[in-house]
């Protein structure tokens, strides 16, 4: 079936928000700048900074949904049922999970390359997959388990392709390279247990996504807010990224924006990006379907390596290439996408047995987280 215009527009919409979400992001800390008291010039590295952005634009998908939810009141027949109460302090565990994984993320983004990033962020379906076996007593199948296995070698080709790429620069550069890498992964058992929970306290609420990612959003924006007073006097040193040492000098962070006007498009942008995105992304899922979501996902990695490859952040190498693919081939396992290419084969016969349930978990709301 042909897609309609509005489909269109909206898995454009997704595809190039999802894209302008991370290289936003990227872009913010290729920035160098003065800080304040006469600092020297250093790099815009302030990752609990963006991630307050990144919350404010989740709080902006709030604004749409009752945006959609008056819009849909105006229609003679209302197809969304009307907003039911619930005890918004079930969102606060998944928001402080999505607080946690998006600031390890934007650390890592300072470490690694843009691609990298994005391709890591599979890593998620292997922690998703094993914590439903045992929080959720769900019951992978055979295919299920090889794309995890699938996304495990995916992983490690990755990983390879940074270590020879940055293995002609300062051994310096590759450890932190590397760093970033092993971040990603280890905020992606965050998300995992994120999901988790919104599986099994929030879905059962029967909230609309969106008013799910604002509230989410919320609680993030506010908790993270807060937390930036302490921040701004815990030493890390040279962790810290920044001219006092601290885990984050928010006032450094707003010097340097009032030093290079510039880095407000990229923080913008990355604010802005998030709010369209997770739109875009729950309305494709309505329109057309969850499958389309996860290849425009997919698609999104693709065009972030060649913007990356582009300007200059990264080289070119093929290990990436396979990487991507086998990564690829392991979600499209692990989420069932294979089964309507087998049922069209004369020879292929259906088991009958098994009936999984498609894992709604991996249908990415950032963040994504990434989700972010």
């Amino acid at each position: 079936m042909a897609w309609s215009k509005y489909q269109l527009c909206l898995a454009a919409t997704m595809l190039v928000t999802g894209s302008i979400n991370t290289l936003s992001a990227k872009w913010a800390d290729d920035f160098s700048a003065a800080g304040c008291h006469g600092s020297a010039v250093h790099k815009f590295n302030h990752p609990f900074l963006q991630a307050v952005g990144m919350f404010l634009g989740e709080v902006c998908c709030l604004a749409a949904f009752h945006i959609v939810l008056c819009y849909d009141r105006q229609k003679p027949e209302p197809q969304m049922a009307s907003a039911r109460n619930f005890n918004s302090f079930i969102f606060l565990p998944p928001a402080v999970c999505d607080m946690l994984a998006t600031s390890i993320m934007y650390i890592a983004l300072n470490l690694t390359s843009a691609s990298s990033f994005q391709m890591l962020r599979g890593a998620v379906i292997i922690f998703t997959g094993l914590l439903s076996v045992a929080f959720l007593g769900r019951k992978l199948i055979v295919s299920q388990w090889v794309g995890i296995f699938f996304t495990i070698c995916g992983l490690v080709v990755v990983g390879l392709a940074d270590f020879v790429s940055k293995k002609s620069d300062q051994e310096q550069h590759l450890s932190r390279v590397i760093t970033g890498d092993l971040l990603i992964v280890m905020a992606q058992i965050i998300v995992a247990i994120q999901m988790v929970l919104e599986e099994k306290f929030v879905s059962k609420h029967d909230v609309h996504p969106l008013r799910a990612v604002g509230t989410e959003g919320i609680f993030g924006f506010i908790i993270l807010t807060l937390l930036l007073i302490p921040m701004y006097y815990i030493p890390v040193g040279e962790f810290g990224g920044n001219p006092r040492g601290v885990l984050e000098d928010a006032l450094d962070a707003f010097c340097q924006i009032a030093k290079k006007p510039l880095i407000v498009m990229a923080l913008l942008g990355n604010i802005l990006s998030i709010s369209f995105f997770n739109f875009a992304g729950i309305s494709v899922t309505k329109e057309i379907s969850a499958t389309t979501r996860m290849v425009l996902d997919s698609l999104r990695t693709v065009i972030i390596w060649i913007v990356s490859l582009a300007v200059g952040w990264e080289q070119f190498h093929w290990l990436q290439i396979l990487g991507f693919t086998i990564l690829l081939t392991g979600a499209f396992l692990y989420n069932g996408f294979h089964k309507p290419i087998l049922e069209r084969l004369p020879w292929y016969q259906s088991p009958g047995v098994e009936n999984p349930e498609r894992d709604e978990l991996l249908i990415d709301k950032d963040s994504i987280n990434y989700s972010s």
